[in-house]
């Protein structure tokens, strides 16, 4: 009890800090569904939670969770709300797609040179009909009969030490689901960030896009485990993914990521 009564202190701390020296506000949305899977994989709230607490470390941040289990009719309205939106569900391309009004909402976000962020599913569709809105928000898509994945384990390399986003991020050995041979848009600047080798070749999995609208967006194929999340650097590449595409500065090490236990709990 003393701890959280110190954690709330801190908190309000940097909120009069902020409003104090005339910071802006920024609202991000962390938006995801009920899982998909079996236990302990597309764990979307889960992990989101615990991105949640890394983000509202930072100060001038307001951070809203939402379970977007279809039919989700307010959901236009929220991201309306949102200076950036995260995506952590399934098919994120064809649900996106699926509601015109939310479609619509995304395209006004984008305009608006809004932050967007997908994580694993989020970046993907079955259908190849949803491929080519989805790269002109998210840059890169797992999309189509043609999409490539496995369960493997591989290093992470960081390929762009220089970005914002890899700040603090150390190479690292992981096992997880990657999608690979992604669908890059032609439009805009595609930044890769980190790759993996599979099949004998390099596959980018994280990337920063500059879109032609002036707005920025990160996508992450990885993230299928829930137990990535306890990775810390796995925490700050996401992490900062987020505050770049909302303009939030990056500290030259990185952001600090600590969560207490616990943390990655599943409920």
């Amino acid at each position: 009890m003393i701890r959280l009564r110190s954690l709330l202190v801190v908190a309000l701390v940097f909120a009069i800090i902020s409003l104090a020296s005339g910071a802006e506000l920024r609202r991000v949305l962390l938006v995801g569904q009920s899982r998909d899977h079996p236990p302990g994989s597309h764990e979307y709230m889960a992990g989101l939670r615990v991105l949640a607490k890394c983000l509202r470390a930072v100060p001038g941040l307001e951070v809203t969770l939402t379970k977007a289990d279809e039919p989700w009719p307010e959901g236009p309205a929220m991201i309306d709300r949102a200076d950036g939106v995260v995506l952590y569900l399934g098919q994120g391309a064809r649900w996106i797609q699926k509601d015109p009004a939310r479609l619509a909402a995304f395209k006004r976000l984008a305009d608006r040179r809004g932050g967007i962020v997908a994580l694993h599913w989020a970046i993907g569709t079955k259908d190849a009909r949803f491929i080519e809105a989805h790269q002109k928000l998210i840059g890169g898509i797992h999309g189509g009969p043609d999409r490539k994945f496995i369960i493997t384990e591989s290093r992470l390399e960081v390929v762009d030490e220089r970005h914002p986003i890899t700040r603090g991020v150390e190479d690292l050995l992981l096992r997880d689901e990657f999608y690979y041979r992604l669908k890059f848009a032609r439009d805009g600047t595609i930044q890769p960030l980190v790759r993996v080798s599979i099949e004998g070749r390099p596959e980018t999995v994280a990337w920063a896009y500059l879109r032609p609208d002036g707005g920025r967006s990160f996508g992450f194929s990885a993230m299928h485990f829930h137990a990535h999340w306890g990775l810390v650097s796995c925490r700050r590449l996401i992490t900062q993914g987020v505050l770049w595409t909302l303009g939030v500065p990056i500290p030259e090490k990185g952001v600090a990521v600590e969560i207490t236990e616990p943390g990655l709990e599943l409920h």
